[in-house]
């Protein structure tokens, strides 16, 4: 098992490149099921969730060429709906997004439960749900069995806005007859990917970035040549390391239109950067961190909702911040039940943290943290405890990095790269 050894204390600096969304690859990937003819796929992040869903595709008949580490030409032409790699399915949540396009375009297909990050119960209801309002049943006896026959658009209000749910509805619809509403969608940066794609490739998608989505059904879609957008969790997180470190680094082609929530979030933690340019940003190492009480001296809380509101897969990273920040501060992610759970990390380091319940804690900051040994439990809690080691006295080791390596491209030679003194081994 590989790990980093971290060396705490050394301030960020210079320019970093973040890489293609993550969690607009996967759903794009398997969005790429719904045409025979070829598509040219850009900006691909390089991790060990999208090889392991090329690695899906190509058990169901898929041709993928590499043009380059990050472009990839995609063929679904000949498609079987073969029996699926039960330990491949196990370790990616994204899975589940073969439902839909399997379903509209080869009638069926069976899935092994997904898996992905331990961060409590996550149901695939919605899916099967909205699913079968467009004409796809399931059956579910260990393996989820999707079956399709005549598939019809149909008004459809999700019972929760599910990232995942919306996406394989959208799939679907698109090759469906007659109209589809969906509504409590998810409006995620990555949703909205998926939907500039599809429409690249001849779909009729409006209401694009909104809770209600119109879909005009077609016939058949097309190929298309297509740049993936920059991964605003990724762009935040090296916000963070900047802060925690007291650096001052440069964010290229950054998807400044995705962060203005987050920004306000951020701004009460004592943080602050500049756009430069069309779409870079600039992090000064001038930043107050100082925590913004609410009116009457009140400690603020800062809570996760679904997008446009600040997004839980961030809440871990804001949490390492808000150790370095002067004051107090409650957060509060009602969603997953375990998300809170790798504060126990930070409290060995020596932050001041009390976890309320599974779903809060209370930070005073700001603390000085003291390098330990760790293990990963998540792609997000793993990135914010690497956050946590850089503005470390000492050296830390965080095992497990296979999770980090899960949704963060070749994270340990980008911080390297700025300064940052850590070693994979």
């Amino acid at each position: 098992m590989e790990k980093f050894i971290i060396e705490g204390g050394h301030p960020l600096k210079g320019e970093v490149q973040p890489s293609g969304n993550k969690n607009a690859a996967l759903p794009i990937l398997a969005a790429c099921l719904l045409t025979d003819q070829t598509i040219t796929l850009r900006n691909i992040p390089d991790i060990r969730d999208v090889r392991t869903m090329r690695k899906l595709l190509e058990s169901l008949g898929v041709e993928i060429e590499c043009k380059d580490t990050h472009t990839w030409a995609i063929n679904a032409r000949d498609l079987h709906p073969a029996n699926l790699d039960p330990e491949l399915c196990e370790a990616i949540r994204a899975s589940i997004l073969l439902a839909g396009p399997m379903s509209a375009r080869a009638g069926k297909i069976e899935i092994p439960p997904p898996g992905g990050d331990v961060i409590g119960r996550r149901r695939v209801d919605t899916h099967i749900l909205a699913l079968e309002k467009l004409g796809v049943a399931c059956d579910y006896n260990r393996v989820f069995k999707f079956h399709a026959n005549e598939l019809r658009g149909a008004d459809i209000l999700l019972d929760e806005a599910s990232v995942t749910a919306t996406e394989n509805t959208i799939m679907v619809a698109v090759l469906s007859k007659g109209t589809t509403i969906i509504r409590n969608a998810a409006s995620e940066p990555h949703v909205q990917d998926l939907c500039k794609f599809l429409n690249s490739m001849g779909a009729k998608i409006s209401n694009i970035g909104s809770n209600t989505l119109l879909i005009e059904g077609v016939d058949h879609l097309h190929g298309t040549d297509f740049s993936i957008g920059a991964d605003y969790l990724e762009v935040v997180s090296f916000i963070g390391a900047a802060v925690v470190t007291k650096g001052e680094i440069t964010i290229k082609n950054a998807g400044n239109e995705y962060l203005d929530m987050i920004r306000l979030v951020f701004k009460r933690l004592g943080v602050n950067w500049e756009v430069i340019g069309n779409d870079d940003i600039f992090v000064p190492n001038n930043q107050s961190l100082i925590i913004e009480s609410d009116l009457g001296d009140a400690i603020p809380e800062i809570s996760v909702m679904p997008w446009p509101a600040f997004p839980t897969d961030l809440m871990s990273i804001a949490i390492v911040v808000a150790t370095q920040s002067k004051g107090t501060v409650l957060f509060h992610d009602w969603m997953y039940p375990s998300r809170m759970f790798f504060t126990d990390k930070l409290v060995g380091m020596g932050a001041q943290i009390v976890l309320c319940d599974p779903h809060r804690c209370i930070v005073q900051g700001p603390s000085q943290l003291i390098g330990e040994r760790m293990e990963g439990p998540d792609i997000r809690a793993g990135m914010a405890l690497l956050l946590a080691t850089l503005s470390a006295d000492g050296v830390s080791s965080i095992r497990n990095v296979g999770q980090i390596d899960r949704g963060y491209e070749r994270i340990d030679q980008k911080l390297a790269a700025l300064g940052a003194v850590i070693e994979r081994v």
